[in-house]
């Protein structure tokens, strides 16, 4: 005997548009907002003895909170009710609901933050990077920032042209720089590119913080490619200037009394990937999942071996033995597939 099950047709959810004036708001607002962070990060990086929370600095980044928040609003004003409710702020779309928690994080992070510096002091070193308040800011920062991404997302449209490229690459390189920043204790984009030339080299280490701040920096370095990739294909010159925007960034803003040879290979080497692989590109035949794994596997080693090289000529030694040297390259192209194979598999979520 067999037994029918009646399933319920599924309920058809109607799509939300964006107005390319909200999204190019929005995306002045968040820049304002993430702006603010890079001037703070940098008065702290240069003025250690800087002891005050009224600075120009916070200023500029407070006020950002303050405009992101007001032009959210703007944006739902036509999307919520009279009277809103909580229900009403649940049904709202992802594009909206994820930069409103954003606010939500910025908000109690700046409230947080305030009182903070006034009962304890500004911190100062790894202090910054672990400060409770702080990480609630560079949260919020991130999530508001991915607001005009997502909101072009959400519009029809299987293809970016030349303003959704740029909207869509700007708006995701001030959401990854915030992260990028706030993990400058762990990446291969802050101080530290070579080893120290300790032969053994020691375990507990700023060499072993390294190989980890290498593996660490390809999966951020990847992630946008790959999120960006699941919903459209990458305009030209976006993964090169994700790239080495990020790397002359960080080296400005926290290091750019020492040589620059190291940011500007990463962005070089990022361009010359790009190049090569779309050039190589056609003449590959896999299916989408394998060429991002061939690109997770490939670029990541490529980008760390082209900066040791570089090194090696510009001092003389990469400060690592050829088994740290080889063992690190292997696992950054590990490290490469691993992010492929896990973002890939993250299907978008519903709305």
């Amino acid at each position: 005997m067999t037994t029918s099950v009646e399933r319920e047709a599924p309920v058809e959810t109607p799509t939300v548009t964006f107005s390319a004036r909200e999204r190019w708001i929005l995306l002045v607002a968040s820049a304002w907002l993430v702006i603010g962070l890079q001037l703070d990060a940098y008065a702290h990086a240069t003025t250690p003895e800087l002891e005050t929370f009224w600075t120009p600095w916070h200023g500029v980044l407070y006020s950002g909170i303050a405009a992101s928040g007001f032009t959210l609003l703007w944006i739902m004003r036509s999307r919520l009710p009279g009277i809103p409710t909580y229900q009403s702020v649940l049904a709202l779309p992802n594009a909206l609901r994820i930069p409103l928690a954003g606010m939500a994080f910025l908000l109690v992070g700046g409230g947080v933050d305030t009182l903070w510096h006034n009962i304890w002091g500004i911190e100062q070193g790894m202090e910054i990077f672990v400060s409770p308040s702080h990480e609630f800011i560079i949260l919020g920062m991130v999530l508001v920032a991915m607001g005009p991404a997502l909101m072009l997302a959400a519009n029809p449209g299987d293809r970016l042209g030349l303003s959704g490229g740029f909207l869509v690459g700007i708006s995701t390189l001030f959401a990854a720089l915030p992260v990028h920043i706030y993990s400058l204790h762990a990446t291969a984009l802050g101080f530290r590119h070579l080893g120290a030339d300790l032969d053994p080299v020691p375990v507990y280490s700023p060499d072993s913080q390294l190989v980890h701040g290498y593996l660490f920096s390809t999966v951020l370095l990847l992630v946008p490619f790959l999120a960006i990739g699941r919903r459209w294909p990458l305009p030209l010159g976006l993964p090169a200037a994700l790239v080495s925007l990020i790397a002359v960034f960080m080296h400005l803003m926290f290091d750019s009394q020492r040589a620059w040879w190291p940011a500007l290979t990463v962005a070089a080497a990022a361009i010359v990937l790009e190049i090569v692989l779309r050039a190589v590109n056609p003449l590959i035949r896999l299916g989408a999942n394998a060429r991002w794994i061939l690109f997770g596997l490939v670029t990541p080693p490529a980008v760390w071996g082209a900066v040791l090289l570089v090194g090696k000529i510009q001092t003389g030694t990469t400060g690592f033995n050829i088994h740290m040297v080889s063992g690190l390259m292997v696992l950054t192209a590990f490290t490469g597939v691993g992010t492929v194979l896990v973002a890939r598999s993250i299907h978008r979520l519903a709305e």
